[in-house]
């Protein structure tokens, strides 16, 4: 994994244009601005140097118009000649490359036939991004298995490319700013991170439409005006400087609800099974050592035990580590008594696989100690201390001197592991799979309305207003399911009279339903079940904006560590996604239950413990009850104050200025803490990157 830090000139008056054109071969102050380049681009990069502290390079044009930097952590091809960016100089094409590619020695192997006129200069898989490009133009993207970010550009055809993995694995920002030359013109930006673009003149404001419509969670908007991510299976080009386009180049899809599948479960779950142990072994590859993320849940279990079995049965190095070394895993351990702590699970599950097992405690001093560096480095807010706990789990790898490890993120949203999913497997028969549904038909409609009334008891619980059930237009648009009342449970009701007058039509639930295109909308209203509709949904929204973000790439990339997603490979996906609701949500007779998840289960008993095969789903998060007086109620006293708040802008000091006492204490408000952490965020955010304070003028 890397960093990018990208700029493209924008032709955006005549006479920007003039002042671009190169003149008797040489462009006008072009030592000039090429110095002005390196130095903005240096600074840039060194705001994401955490993901890429190894080595640092850039490519300027000739013309000045085009500037490409990168920061690189080395896993593949450790020499020099990994370094980016990488060239193909005699046919003028650049890219920098942040992500890993898998399957790349085949895919190599395959192009030194097809395209002998490439020479390749270094080992790493990155480098197949040119050599793809070269081969087969912009469906290059299709060729390309793995999470990444890439930006390649093209200087005969001034095509500048951005390209995103398939899930929004890696992140890749964009925005428009002064070109600083004083005459008008424009730049697009583009980096990894938003903190990439303050030395390139961005001036950061709040999105407060988008803060209050959910449009940092469920579309293309972040927190700040202006800049926007890249849509997962996307990618992004700019024709001669000056047409910017964002299409797709792959998506979900689910089959016909209608169809008979007419598989048995005995051949699904050795489907599933050999499609997950290929993409394991896929991300074993590296040229350092990999070790895995390990809780107390079944999937990343499951990685431990399928990779333990690759390693022992199969021979398979473990990245640059012999098959003779001791599997590595790791893990943070919160209070016994917290009633979220799954160390001791995650430990008997080390000991039954004969793995090394490593562990930091996070008691409420180390979570308060970090809070303010997770917040910014994960540029966002998130009702919940979990987003610190995972940043200070991969403090554990780097200690250990680790670099890459494998992660279980991805598994809920492909194997409907939420509580929240099963209303809207209910909501209709699996006609699909009639014949080995053990769901009596007479049991579903009872089911459904004990489904739906758990699922607002269990977001009552942690602390958000669990949803509605009426039939409004986004429901309507979306084949009524209730999924997204989950997906908007908690959205902070803190906001300052203004933005309601600014905002009148603020509808997190319309966000929702809008990110989907029309052609989706047609598929979930005419042809997908609503569990796979509901999964469709929700792996548009929060996996990406809140799951790969804040609870992936970001506090991994905080500590310069490569996280890889083995679930979230697209041959994987794509034949779960093809598989029967009723074995993904399925009806046990004998425990009266739905088993969440059922074909990962049985696809994965050989390798986990009885005690994680039996298990119900619980949901990673951080404890919620914190003493007054302790040193999160401190931090929480310190940022949320009424100077603090009044500086953000958007934010009623009336509705927040009890919440920090409300929330600590015996008895405290679970609401009302998630809703200081956000507030508190935000204040950390506007200090760090200097937001300027929103406000009604100009809104």
């Amino acid at each position: 994994m890397c960093g990018i830090s990208c700029i493209l000139s924008l032709a955006t008056t005549s006479q920007h244009q003039a002042a671009l054109q190169p003149r008797n071969g040489e462009h006008k102050g072009a030592a000039t601005e090429r110095a002005r380049l390196e130095e903005e681009l240096d600074r840039s990069l060194q705001q994401i140097v955490h993901r890429g502290p190894d080595s640092c390079g850039n490519w300027i044009s000739d013309d000045c118009r085009v500037a490409l930097g990168h920061v690189r952590l080395s896993i593949n091809d450790l020499s020099p000649s990994g370094a980016q960016p990488f060239h193909a100089p005699s046919h003028g094409v650049h890219a920098v490359v942040n992500g890993e590619f898998y399957d790349y020695d085949r895919i190599r192997a395959q192009l030194e036939k097809e395209l002998p006129e490439y020479t390749f200069t270094s080992h790493s898989d990155s480098e197949i991004v040119i050599a793809l490009y070269l081969a087969y133009g912009l469906n290059f993207t299709e060729h390309l298995r793995g999470e990444f970010a890439v930006v390649l550009y093209d200087e005969r055809r001034e095509l500048f490319v951005a390209v995103r993995d398939r899930y929004g694995i890696k992140p890749i920002f964009w925005t428009i700013v002064d070109d600083g030359r004083g005459h008008g013109g424009k730049r697009l930006c583009v980096a990894a991170e938003a903190k990439a673009f303050l030395p390139l003149g961005w001036e950061p404001q709040w999105d407060v439409r988008s803060l209050k419509d959910a449009g940092w969670n469920h579309d293309t908007r972040t927190i700040f005006k202006d800049v926007q991510k890249l849509r997962p299976g996307h990618y992004m080009t700019c024709q001669s400087f000056s047409r910017i386009e964002e299409r797709p180049y792959w998506e979900s899809s689910y089959p016909d609800k209608s169809i008979i599948d007419a598989r048995t479960p005995e051949e699904l779950i050795a489907g599933v099974r050999e499609k997950m142990l290929e993409s394991v072994r896929l991300r074993l590859r590296a040229d350092v050592p990999i070790g895995i993320y390990l809780s107390g849940g079944i999937d990343s279990s499951v990685l431990a035990g399928m990779v333990a079995h690759l390693v022992k049965e199969q021979n398979v190095s473990l990245g640059s580590a012999p098959p003779s070394e001791r599997v590595t895993c790791f893990s943070i351990a919160f209070d016994e008594d917290s009633g979220f702590d799954e160390s001791s699970i995650a430990n008997r599950t080390a000991e039954w696989l004969g793995v090394k097992y490593l562990k930091k405690l996070m008691n409420e001093e180390e979570l308060a100690k970090r809070f303010e560096d997770a917040v910014w480095h994960c540029e966002q807010h998130n009702p919940d201390f979990n987003f610190v706990g995972k940043y200070a789990l991969s403090e554990v790898p780097q200690e250990a001197g680790y670099k890459v490890v494998l992660t279980g993120e991805g598994a809920d949203e492909i194997f409907a592991g939420y509580p929240l999913f099963l209303p809207d497997y209910l909501r209709e028969p699996d006609h699909a799979y009639e014949a080995h549904n053990p769901l009596p038909a007479t049991e579903r409609s009872t089911q459904f309305d004990s489904a739906e009334q758990e699922a607002r008891e269990h977001y009552r619980a942690i602390g958000a207003d669990g949803g509605t059930s009426d039939l409004s237009i986004p429901r309507r648009m979306l084949n009524s399911i209730s999924t997204i009342n989950g997906m908007t449970a908690f959205q902070p009701d803190v906001f300052a009279a203004w933005t309601d007058h600014a905002y009148p039509a603020s509808d997190p639930h319309m966000t929702i339903a809008t990110n989907a295109d029309g052609l989706a909308r047609h598929n979930i209203n005419q042809k997908w079940h609503p569990l796979h509709s509901a999964l469709y949904v929700w792996s548009k929204g929060n996996l990406p904006n809140i799951f790969l973000t804040c609870l992936g790439d970001r506090t991994e990339m905080a500590h310069s560590i490569e996280a890889r997603t083995p679930f979230l490979d697209h041959h994987l996906t794509e034949y779960v996604n093809h598989l029967p609701p009723s074995v993904k949500l399925r009806w046990s007779s004998e425990e009266k239950r739905f088993v969440e998840k059922w074909i990962l289960r049985e696809a994965s008993k050989p390798f986990i413990t009885r005690e994680l095969y039996e298990r119900k789903k619980h949901p990673y998060s951080a404890p919620t009850a914190w003493p007054r007086g302790g040193p999160l109620h401190r931090l929480m006293k310190g940022l949320v104050t009424e100077d603090n708040v009044r500086q953000l802008g958007f934010v009623s000091w009336g509705k927040v200025g009890g919440l920090v006492e409300e929330a600590f204490g015996e008895g405290g408000d679970p609401r009302a803490l998630r809703l200081a952490i956000v507030v508190a965020q935000w204040v950390v955010l506007a200090q760090r990157f200097g937001v300027a304070t929103a406000g009604a003028e100009g809104c």
